[in-house]
């Protein structure tokens, strides 16, 4: 007795054996036939809706590449945490350092769109900048997946995110979006003038991304106490109220 699968036999059971012997067989029989279902529904799967396939296999390649970077990650090992196979994974990205840069962008837009549904326009701009800082500070803290995606891609000498039009865009928008802010605060006289939306970010950034990136180290030297839920929410507060005051006109018109 054999099966076949699209003209290829894959069991084959003796029919003059014992029963025990036909009961094992039975089971393999069974087990195959799942198997076979289950590669039969990824395929109709990759053909009704290869973007859901597609965003798939980026978010487990954006965990992947973060735990292992882009050297110790395995496609076979992104291939099986997903609902598809290594080969669609080459159909669809090419090679792995594809997957990697695509990987990449799909972290940065993440943070990038999270600000995008701040609605930072309808706030005076001391209370927009505050909300702006809170939510990069959150972000960071609840998406360590990012901050080590970027601390690898600093490993590569930013080689992969330099070719990225998509990336360079995304954060083009995110200075925008800052400047804009500036230059509300410092025509109501409620920012000091002279402010530098790329200066402010970086410093923004620099607080929100040490406070993930250093956070073993930190740990390890002055214990976990820091980083508590109560300790982290106190530590947000203190890096808004340090961003408001490095930016404020304590002397206008109108001060924070």
């Amino acid at each position: 007795m054999s099966i076949t699968f699209n003209g290829t036999v894959h069991l084959k059971c003796s029919l003059t054996v014992n029963s025990f012997v036909l009961r094992i067989c039975d089971g393999a029989k069974l087990l195959l036939a799942k198997t076979l279902g289950k590669e039969e529904k990824q395929r109709t799967s990759w053909k009704q809706n290869p973007e859901a396939v597609q965003r798939d296999i980026l978010r487990v390649a954006v965990a992947e590449f973060a735990r292992n970077g882009l050297s110790g990650a395995r496609i076979d090992e992104i291939a099986a945490k997903t609902k598809t196979s290594k080969r669609m994974i080459y159909y669809y990205f090419g090679d792995k350092e594809t997957l990697y840069a695509r990987a990449l962008e799909q972290a940065y837009a993440k943070v990038r769109a999270g600000e995008d549904k701040l609605d930072l326009a309808g706030l005076a701009p001391e209370r927009a900048l505050a909300q702006l800082v809170s939510f990069t500070f959150d972000h960071h803290q609840r998406n360590p997946a990012f901050i080590r995606m970027v601390m690898i891609e600093n490993i590569h000498h930013a080689e992969f995110l330099s070719r990225s039009h998509a990336i360079r865009g995304m954060n083009a928008a995110a200075i925008d979006k800052l400047a804009d802010i500036i230059r509300r605060g410092e025509a109501a006289g409620t920012f000091r003038p002279g402010l530098d939306p790329t200066e402010l970010h970086w410093t923004i950034s620099a607080m929100s991304f040490f406070n993930v990136s250093n956070r073993a180290t930190f740990s390890a030297l002055f214990g976990k106490e820091l980083f508590a839920r109560e300790r982290q929410e106190r530590l947000r507060d203190h890096v808004v109220e340090m961003i408001l005051r490095f930016v404020c006109n304590e002397n206008g018109p109108a001060p924070c």
